[in-house]
């Protein structure tokens, strides 16, 4: 009788370990609507990130952000694309900070973020 009450208890614990790595998993991918959409999601942010090392980079050496041509130019950007997948990059730089956007252009997907972005102080935004 013990083995069967010990089994059960075994049985709930995988039960509820499951269903807290599925919504973890879920909360990772933020909600997107497929793996690929969530590779997007997570490729866009890395690119984003890295735009915005550069532009931080280049404030520290010249004392002014630039646009994503201009950091290309100077070798402080070495990404290629303006783009990943249905999203595109563009920068809004003023004399004291900037905004780095990924804004989706692909096929309406209530659940993709419609915009993401990052600024001087590294955050995201969605």
């Amino acid at each position: 009788m013990s083995r069967a009450f010990s089994f059960l208890g075994l049985l709930l614990v995988v039960a509820i370990g499951f269903y807290i790595y599925t919504r973890q998993a879920q909360s990772a991918s933020g909600g997107t609507a497929s793996p690929q959409a969530a590779i997007d999601v997570v490729g866009v942010k890395a690119d984003l990130l890295a735009i915005a090392d550069a532009e931080i980079r280049h404030y520290t050496l010249q004392g002014k952000y630039v646009s994503m041509e201009e950091l290309r130019a100077s070798g402080d950007l070495n990404m290629l694309r303006d783009h990943r997948g249905p999203y595109n990059y563009s920068a809004e730089i003023s004399n004291s900070g900037f905004r780095i956007v990924a804004t989706y252009s692909g096929t309406p997907d209530a659940r993709m973020p419609q915009t993401i972005s990052i600024d001087q102080s590294k955050q995201f935004t969605q």
